[in-house]
């Protein structure tokens, strides 16, 4: 009998638990996980992009790897059976982490949140009494979704964002859409352009109106607290590097239990039958998560898994979120009050007003002394040459990009069809007399206000040297 190492989730025993005085020691946590951060001089805002790994984590996988044989789990050997008991022990872990277990939802693995999105995207069964509400705030991964709609002939409606990027009145837009009674709302819980937090509460309304509500948690649930028993989402979409750093490549699918046979694949792969036949052109899913799952899954990074929610856990998620909205706010504050000598301000800042509707991201634009925007991309590189991690562009999420420029929709499709060959951000910009792209600053659990500080000096110096 093959030997499975310990897959608790807990840090290896000669790590210690950090706190001080009752509060839990980031510096510490820093310097123990991350202190190549330190090391190298780099400053990271980039956690949208991807979280950072920790030390243990590496050292966890490492043992696990080194001490165990693993198998392609679609066979009965020990081997084939250590994969497995790893992969169902994660299904749990995730679970857990969302606040429900496997009597009411199932996790499929998949490639990353995008992967997850198009799972739900080819089997929904949209149509003429079945269609498609999205926010015009959303990841290209859901605007993908459109398509697969229109093909079945769905309707499409869009919820609208206001001046601060914020849903403009959603509830009404439902009400509208929910009148056939069916029908699919997809929508984050956090933007990845602006850190916008979308009100969880629309899951529930949708639902009572009678759609199936598809959420995008890839952004939110790096350091909020995500309890499926509260916003009980049919479908939910994660990635989990984007949560720890490690393993990339993996993202995962939770769905409601109840809403599974209202999906009908399009396709089968080896993993995902029960039987398949040539000469009798038949096949059979296989039943829960196997019958969405393509092919052998990603068994030794889902072993990596459980160091990550471990590290997690240690941290506490409601800790982890205070830490960085206390960053963000202080981010947004020193940004706010920067100026040039003319008094003219140095910084455009996007999305909410509100701080408290804001998750830990801060996309902004810098200004010169005529309030003109600086193109994005002069920025990032001066960042790059800093040591300093940033995004630049417009992260992959067009609605929230054209309406924090104000794009206006005519011109703005007049200037893509004139550009359908030769498209850059600069000649849209050119095109349509709007700016184009922004800066994103993004923060985690390594953050610290040392990190705000470099990317504050640096702006103040780029502008004074412009």
């Amino acid at each position: 009998m093959l030997s499975i190492p310990s897959r608790s989730g807990a840090l290896p025993s000669t790590v210690p638990a950090i706190s001080a005085g009752g509060n839990f020691d980031f510096a510490a946590l820093r310097r123990r996980e991350f202190a190549r951060l330190d090391e190298l001089g780099h400053c990271y805002l980039d956690y949208t992009g991807s979280a950072l790994y920790g030390v243990s984590q590496v050292n966890a996988q490492a043992q696990l790897l080194a001490a165990g044989l693993f198998g392609n789990p679609h066979s009965e050997s020990s081997t084939a059976r250590a994969s497995t008991a790893i992969i169902e022990q994660a299904r749990a872990e995730v679970l857990r982490f969302l606040g429900v277990d496997e009597t009411s939802h199932l996790v499929c693995f998949t490639a990353n949140s995008s992967a997850a999105l198009k799972l739900v995207a080819e089997s929904y069964p949209f149509g003429a009494d079945r269609p498609l509400l999205l926010s015009a705030d959303n990841h290209n991964s859901i605007n993908g979704v459109r398509e697969y709609a229109r093909r079945a002939g769905a309707a499409i409606r869009v919820l609208p964002l206001n001046a601060e990027l914020e849903l403009d009145d959603p509830e009404s837009v439902i009400d509208a859409v929910a009148t056939a009674g069916a029908g699919l709302l997809a929508f984050p819980a956090q933007s990845n352009f602006s850190g916008a937090l979308h009100p969880l509460s629309l899951v529930r309304y949708a639902r009572e109106r009678g759609l199936q509500v598809m959420l995008d948690i890839a952004a939110f649930a790096p350091s909020h607290a995500v309890d499926l028993r509260v916003c009980p989402a049919d479908f939910v979409a994660l990635s989990f590097y984007k949560l720890f750093g490690y393993p990339t490549g993996l993202g995962a699918l939770v769905m409601r239990r109840d809403v599974v046979p209202l999906l009908r694949r399009p396709w089968f792969a080896g993993g995902s039958v029960r039987y398949a036949s040539v000469q009798a052109d038949l096949h059979r899913l296989q039943d829960g998560a196997e019958g969405f799952e393509d092919g052998t899954p990603n068994f030794l990074g889902i072993a990596a898994l459980a160091a990550g929610f471990g590290l997690l856990r240690e941290v506490g998620m409601e800790r982890l979120a205070a830490h960085v909205a206390s960053l963000s706010v202080r981010l947004l504050d020193s940004l706010q009050s920067l100026r040039h000598a003319n008094g003219a301000p140095l910084v455009l800042v996007y999305g909410p007003h509100d701080r408290t509707v804001r998750g830990g991201v801060v996309t902004f634009n810098l200004l010169d002394q005529q309030g003109a925007v600086v193109p994005y991309a002069t920025v990032e590189v001066a960042a790059r040459d800093a040591g300093i991690s940033v995004r630049g562009g417009c992260f992959c999420n067009p609605g929230a990009a054209e309406a924090a420029f104000g794009q206006e929709p005519a011109r703005l499709a007049q200037c893509l069809g004139r550009l359908a060959d030769g498209f850059t951000p600069q000649r849209l910009a050119d095109c349509s007399g709007r700016a184009v792209g922004a800066i994103r600053a993004s923060l985690g659990l390594a953050s610290n206000a040392s990190d705000l500080d470099r990317l504050v000096d640096l702006l103040t110096r780029f502008a004074a040297s412009s």
